[in-house]
């Protein structure tokens, strides 16, 4: 069943807002709860994810019917990918080297960033080239 796109969209947002306040603030518990959401999208889909819930309890309702929908396999692979970074962040906040955590939010936050300014998302990207690249069995 397609989603939602602004469903994503809205989860990159939160999420960009989310891994600022962990470079700011230099919280590797706030990046643990981004680490959860990440595995939680990654794990049951973006919509089940705790800013899809949110997205689909308080935002969509407001909202008009979506123009477009999509497949919901590259956004799940994006969260995969974010946990893969936010795991590595964790690694660095709390056992070093430190700039592994900053370098591994900062990744993250640029691409969350880019899914929720101009709708480019680089996990998704990432799913397709993995998709082309492997051959199809039959």
């Amino acid at each position: 069943m397609d989603i939602d796109i602004r469903g994503p969209r809205f989860g990159a947002a939160v999420t960009t807002a989310v891994l600022a306040a962990v470079l700011v603030t230099g919280s590797g518990l706030l990046l643990g709860w981004q680490a959860l959401c990440f595995a939680a999208g990654a794990l049951f889909g973006v919509p089940r994810s705790p800013y899809g819930w949110l997205f689909r309890s308080v935002v969509r309702p407001r909202l008009g019917p979506p123009a477009e929908l999509e497949s919901p396999a590259p956004p799940r692979f994006a969260q995969a990918v974010g946990l893969a970074f936010s795991l590595a962040g964790l690694v660095g906040w709390f056992w070093g080297p430190q700039w592994l955590g900053l370098a591994a939010t900062g990744c993250a936050l640029a691409a969350a960033f880019l899914n929720a300014v101009f709708g480019y998302c680089l996990g998704c990207e990432l799913y397709l080239l993995f998709r082309r690249a492997t051959p199809v069995r039959s």
